[in-house]
């Protein structure tokens, strides 16, 4: 299994490398027969910052790309370190795997291999933030995006994982697969470098911060709306991507319990001393790894 995919992960500053070790450590201990997958780390800055101590035979690092233009811009290097990927992945593989530095594998992510079935396979977003629900108009952000991606609407819907509302598709991107040969992330590419580019949508549709964030997440999934069907795209289940950055505000039907029943989960800024951990159970052996590979700040 392990031959047809590659994990990548972003890198740009110093303070970053603790925690893509630790997520590399992750993918070692607790991967299964995905354990040796290759990793790939893409330097975003690497004038500034040596990653020459994160790779071995299994794991290499890039420098990101940036020939051609593309202004800065939030999420602007995980779109060309998706595109690159895709570009280096030789034509058996069948899984690339995007994980984004503050997330954490726990068990095998064997749903990230598409194998024959799938081409994408994704988690609903956790809240609904600039997501359009399926009764609603689209709005000039999402209009503007669909005629991007050539379409007038998307009628595929998800229901967000902490908020349960029903929004037109809108996938979470802590961590997806792609097959490559799908060109999807180079398409992503090429329309995210349009949009940012297009003066009247940005002082329109997208002046303000939020919707600036989230312009890479949304063009992504029209781009897989339109071109990936229904059959041939994989909803991963809660256990992957789950937000314990947001674990207070999952209902209690879908709250996790136990950590050591997770996938793989986002923790962005928190602290995963177990001991820091009062709302979710950490059981052994998790809990002594937490403790001796959580990164010393």
């Amino acid at each position: 299994m392990n031959g047809s995919s590659i994990f990548f992960i972003i890198i740009s500053a110093d303070e970053e490398k603790p925690y893509v070790k630790f997520l590399c450590e992750s993918i070692r201990t607790f991967g299964g027969v995905m354990a040796n997958s290759p990793i790939w780390i893409f330097n975003a800055n690497p004038q500034q910052v040596d990653c020459k101590n994160l790779a071995d035979q299994q794991t290499q690092v890039f420098p990101l790309d940036y020939s051609g233009s593309m202004r800065r811009y939030p999420y602007r290097n995980v779109v060309l370190a998706c595109a690159q990927a895709e570009e280096q992945a030789a034509p058996e593989i069948k899984s690339l795997i995007w994980v984004s530095s503050d997330c954490l594998i726990l068990q095998p992510p064997v749903l990230f291999e598409n194998g024959d079935d799938y081409d994408v396979s994704v988690r609903p977003v956790h809240i609904r933030n600039v997501g359009i629900p399926l009764s609603d108009p689209l709005d000039a952000f999402w209009r503007g995006i669909y005629k991007e991606v050539g379409t007038s609407d998307i009628r595929r819907s998800v229901t967000s994982f902490v908020d349960g509302q029903l929004l037109r598709a809108y996938y979470n991107f802590h961590a997806a697969s792609v097959r490559p040969s799908k060109g999807l992330f180079r398409r992503w590419r090429d329309h995210f470098l349009k949009m940012v580019h297009n003066d009247t949508f940005q002082a329109t549709a997208c002046e303000d911060q939020t919707h600036r964030i989230f312009l890479f997440q949304s063009i992504f999934c029209a781009i897989v709306s339109t071109i990936v069907s229904e059959e041939r795209l994989r909803l991963l289940p809660p256990t992957y991507n789950y937000p314990l950055n947001l674990h207070s505000q999952v209902p209690d039907e879908r709250r996790a319990a136990s950590l050591n029943d997770l996938v793989l989960f986002a923790y962005e800024d928190m602290n995963l001393y177990p001991d820091a951990l009062t709302d979710i159970e950490v059981h052994e052996p998790l809990r002594s790894w937490l403790q001796t590979r959580f990164p010393k700040i």
